[in-house]
């Protein structure tokens, strides 16, 4: 019975999020929320490797969800909710507020993102924050 209860727990990112940033997906969301920053960025500037890419990670988002659930740490913090945060209010610093980190989202905030460049940041790291965060509360 424990053994299902750690199989929920580290179930840290949600495949309907991911199909969900697939749809969106030439511009990479899919990718960096699943923790592949760099294909994340190459797949932002060059449209999903024109639209090939794009179309074949329809098939790999779920190896790929499985591949962050292994990879990142679960806790209070939830992935999910952070990354919607992020793409939908990131210049704002709302995910940032979310995971206690109140400077940083306040300065976002009065920054837009400081200037952008934060939340290109946040795109590459938000995983590994929240992965530290969730490991330093256990």
């Amino acid at each position: 019975m424990s053994g299902y209860r750690d199989d929920v727990q580290r179930d840290t990112h949600s495949k309907v999020l991911g199909y969900l940033l697939w749809i969106f997906g030439f511009l990479g969301a899919h990718r960096f929320y699943y923790g592949k920053p760099v294909t994340g960025t190459i797949w932002f500037f060059t449209l999903g490797l024109l639209g090939i890419g794009w179309l074949i990670d329809l098939f790999l988002i779920p190896s790929m969800d499985r591949e962050a659930d292994l990879r990142f740490t679960s806790g209070d913090t939830d992935y999910s909710v952070a990354w919607i945060l992020l793409t939908f209010l990131g210049v704002f610093g709302v995910h940032r507020m979310y995971m206690g980190k109140w400077i940083t989202g306040i300065i976002y905030l009065f920054t837009g993102g400081l200037f952008l460049v934060g939340i290109l940041y946040d795109f590459w790291t938000l995983n590994e924050q929240i992965s530290i965060k969730n490991a330093e509360r256990r």
